[in-house]
């Protein structure tokens, strides 16, 4: 199997057909073979009644990890990929913000070994956003890259660690995936930090970016709730 395509979902009841389509339409128009999983985080709405029209018109196999407990989106993602069995395993959120062709550059990097992991990036010179999140998430998420990158020793030179784009060869993504402790937004912090430890190398992609108006990442209370993270995360990996 060439690909497993997760994508975490949590009250995503309005997107989900339709991110299966596309996952199942890129597959197809690029002759691969995979899978596309669906990670449920406890959505209280009818996110995993997926209606059977879309699932038996869907030529690539859906499988539906269904967490009755709301944990976080770190849990949803680590379920999807302990459960996957595609040579290059993904996730990518729900909400179509990132067009499935922007797949393509880092699916040949991992293929060609010019890494074992790779990253959409927002943030490159030939990255492209479309829309812009309101203001005051980009006041966050400026706020939260330069708090990284002063206190979290973040390598590689990395420029998104947030993306919802992240892919890996099957091997890397199960070695890092299992001893993830993070369930919130902060998992992929603490994957990076797993990564560098083992020696792994991270390399990122330009993408064209949409923001979801409809986010999933609460404002209120959010500065408190990352940072929290973030020092359970330092605790867990600092050497």
């Amino acid at each position: 199997m060439d690909l497993s395509i997760i994508i975490p979902v949590y009250n995503e009841g309005r997107k989900v057909d339709t991110d299966i389509q596309m996952a199942s339409h890129f597959l197809e128009e690029n002759k691969m073979s995979g899978e596309i999983i669906i990670s449920d985080d406890g959505s209280t709405d009818n996110t995993i009644k997926i209606p059977d029209k879309i699932l038996t018109q869907t030529k690539v196999p859906v499988k539906i990890i269904e967490n009755k407990t709301h944990y976080g989106k770190g849990h949803a993602v680590r379920s999807g990929i302990l459960n996957a069995h595609g040579k290059i395993i993904l996730f990518i959120d729900s909400g179509a913000c990132v067009p499935y062709d922007n797949l393509l550059p880092g699916i040949e990097m991992l293929r060609e070994g010019t890494c074992d992991i790779a990253h959409g990036s927002r943030f490159l010179p030939d990255s492209f956003i479309m829309r812009k999140k309101q203001w005051y998430r980009r006041i966050l998420s400026y706020s939260f890259r330069k708090f990284i990158q002063l206190r979290m020793k973040i390598p590689f030179g990395l420029t998104d660690t947030q993306c919802g784009l992240k892919m890996y060869k099957k091997e890397v993504a199960l070695e890092l995936y299992g001893p993830v402790k993070t369930r919130g937004f902060m998992f992929d912090i603490e994957v990076i930090r797993h990564a560098e430890q083992a020696g792994y190398l991270i390399k990122e992609f330009p993408i064209t970016w949409t923001a979801d108006m409809d986010s999933r990442l609460p404002v209120v209370n959010t500065f408190l709730d990352l940072f929290s993270e973030l020092k359970k995360i330092r605790d867990l990996t600092w050497k």
